[in-house]
């Protein structure tokens, strides 16, 4: 559809046009109230209504008005071949008139439509012009040639723009279910780590207000563990919050990690490396925003399951893929053995938010698990 502006240019035109082709015709013929003067007045009539349903256009209005644009041109091209008593404004109100009903149509209708226009004003052209004046045909031609081409990059335009819309309806669906999963991911991430923990701190409380009414040393103890749990429960939340914090504006990918690593090892304790080989930035922004995701929850599955003193983390670039490696020297996980991330969503094993990562980038993974002697995770994805 046309934007309003376009179609009241339009009805501006065409009531222009409309009160010009009258003005001449009885410039040229003098004031008799004939039959074509009749056609005349009618059409102007037209074009004055028009402009007052400009709020109400619809498919219908639009074709009708076209095919009446139409047969006002056919009536005045047969109107005007003797060009008024020698007045050449005729021809030039003929030439307005189908540079009018070649911009309508192919604003505001299909490429076939604006074909079968011109082929009727072609032909109107060709029956009532005399052959020794000819160069209404040549605009004709000339005009719906231009009204064509016009049409059919307003339908690549249009294609293109549907193709632009339908890509944001899909990108935003996108980021709505990333939203929910990451929602789900930090509701269950919540519930594992610093919740558990409050839980655990109430108890102890409980535990420590009946003591003290029997056994003030042991009371004393149990207050030695609550403010270990209450650092332990410091780092947890600090963990948390560093799983949830965005990447830093400006800052490349292998930065990143080096100084999430060093965060790591100073709330943690755990003694941590972080390696770079050939490795450049990938050249979208929301794979590195994945990958400093998938390495956050490494670093916050270590922390609380491993129980490990060393961690190891390294990314580099091997085949046009990306490969992060983690290792750790802690606990492993329950199981043992190497499995890829086939095997372990088949078997239902290792850390689900991951996997699900992994499995949105198009990677793969292989995770290893020494149970007391620490585990290992490889990343690959492509770039």
């Amino acid at each position: 559809m046309v934007p309003y502006r376009g179609r009241l240019a339009l009805r501006i035109a065409r009531l222009a046009l409309a009160a010009a082709c009258l003005a001449g015709y009885i410039r040229s013929s003098g004031w008799h109230l004939t039959g074509v003067v009749a056609v005349l007045a009618a059409y102007l009539v037209y074009a004055v209504g028009a402009m007052f349903e400009l709020g109400f256009d619809s498919t219908w209005r639009a074709n009708l008005g076209l095919v009446i644009d139409t047969a006002y041109f056919g009536f005045f091209v047969y109107l005007a071949p003797g060009g008024w008593n020698g007045s050449t404004a005729a021809g030039w109100l003929s030439a307005l008139d189908a540079g009018y009903l070649f911009a309508s149509a192919a604003l505001q209708h299909g490429v076939s439509r604006v074909v079968l226009v011109g082929l009727v004003a072609l032909l109107d052209s060709l029956l009532f012009t005399p052959p020794e004046e000819m160069s209404l045909v040549w605009t004709v031609v000339g005009m719906a040639s231009t009204a064509v081409a016009l049409s059919l990059y307003k339908r690549y335009l249009d294609g293109r723009i549907s193709a632009v819309l339908r890509h944001n309806v899909i990108i935003r669906s996108q980021a709505q279910g990333a939203r929910e999963a990451e929602r789900e991911r930090m509701a269950h991430d919540f519930h594992d780590g610093p919740l558990q923990s409050f839980i655990s701190f109430q108890m102890r409380l409980e535990i420590i207000k009946k003591l003290l009414s029997r056994d003030v040393d042991a009371a004393g103890e149990e207050l030695r563990q609550l403010q270990n749990l209450g650092k332990s429960q410091v780092s947890e939340l600090r963990g948390f919050v560093r799983s949830m914090r965005p990447a830093e504006e400006g800052v490349t990918l292998s930065a990143s990690l080096s100084r999430m690593v060093e965060q790591f090892q100073r709330d943690t304790g755990i003694s941590s490396t972080f390696t770079a080989g050939d490795f450049s930035d990938p050249g979208e922004v929301e794979l590195s925003l994945e990958l400093l995701q998938i390495v956050r929850e490494t670093l916050n599955n270590i922390q609380k399951h491993s129980g490990a003193s060393r961690l190891a983390l390294s990314i580099d670039k091997r085949d046009q893929r990306i490969e992060i490696t983690a290792e750790d020297n802690g606990g492993g996980f329950p199981f043992s053995g190497s499995f890829n991330l086939d095997e372990l969503e088949l078997l239902r094993l290792g850390p689900v938010s991951i996997k699900r990562r992994v499995r949105m980038l198009g990677g793969d993974l292989q995770l290893e698990s020494k149970p007391g002697h620490g585990a290992s995770l490889q990343i690959r994805i492509p770039m």
